[in-house]
């Protein structure tokens, strides 16, 4: 397992320079490697996403014992970020992390794959499960790495998502309330304040809670 300097290499990258502690052969090798780490960094750099995949998976795949083919792999998840192809930067990320489990850039990757969720993230009338994804990798990152800066903005994300969250079951119990599904309302109402208690949601359910019940009263008196 290789357990690299994401760091060291990134200052490589930045001052490519001959070693003398390498063999002849060895030099040509790390100078081919060296030329393709460099030409990736500067498409980077200069916002050529796909030309920078390009150069760095054929960094990765030619010379995967390279001390540079680590921060490759890395660089490809991250260059498929920036395009917003985030199904690809899951990948990415989450390859890297199986290959990696204890390089000091994890905790940078577990936030990544939850910004790839997070940037997915509609409206709350529609589909969930980007938020729920969200979600589930920054609480990972939280638990795992709690002193890590990656943690502190996994915090803001997690209380980000937990609105979002809230307000989705809040627009069905409203749904059901205004299609006089009294105990439907009231079940979502009392879910919500069971779970985001501290959220907006949460904190008005208590008022539609007592409105649903009161309803309830008046339906069943009315029978």
């Amino acid at each position: 397992m290789r357990i690299i300097s994401i760091g060291l290499l990134l200052f490589i990258f930045a001052s490519i320079s001959g070693c003398a502690w390498f063999s002849k052969d060895s030099q040509e090798v790390e100078k081919t490697a060296r030329e393709l780490a460099a030409e990736g960094n500067q498409e980077f750099k200069e916002k050529n996403y796909k030309n920078a995949i390009e150069a760095f998976t054929t960094l990765r795949d030619w010379y995967p014992f390279s001390k540079y083919a680590i921060l490759a792999e890395l660089k490809i998840a991250d260059s498929h970020f920036k395009l917003k192809s985030y199904e690809e930067a899951i990948v990415a990320y989450q390859e890297f992390e199986s290959l990696h489990p204890r390089n000091e850039a994890v905790p940078y990757v577990i936030y990544r794959t939850g910004m790839c969720w997070y940037n997915r993230i509609e409206s709350i009338d529609k589909d969930q499960t980007p938020a729920k994804k969200a979600m589930e990798q920054f609480q990972r990152l939280t638990k795992r790495f709690p002193d890590d800066k990656y943690s502190e903005k996994a915090q803001k994300k997690i209380m980000k998502c937990t609105e979002h969250l809230a307000g989705h079951e809040a627009y069905i119990a409203e749904f059901y309330l205004k299609a006089k599904k009294y105990k439907a309302a009231l079940k979502r109402f009392e879910t919500i304040f069971a779970i985001y208690p501290d959220t907006e949601a949460g904190k008005q359910s208590i008022e539609k809670i007592v409105l649903c019940r009161k309803l309830l009263e008046e339906e069943s008196i009315n029978e």
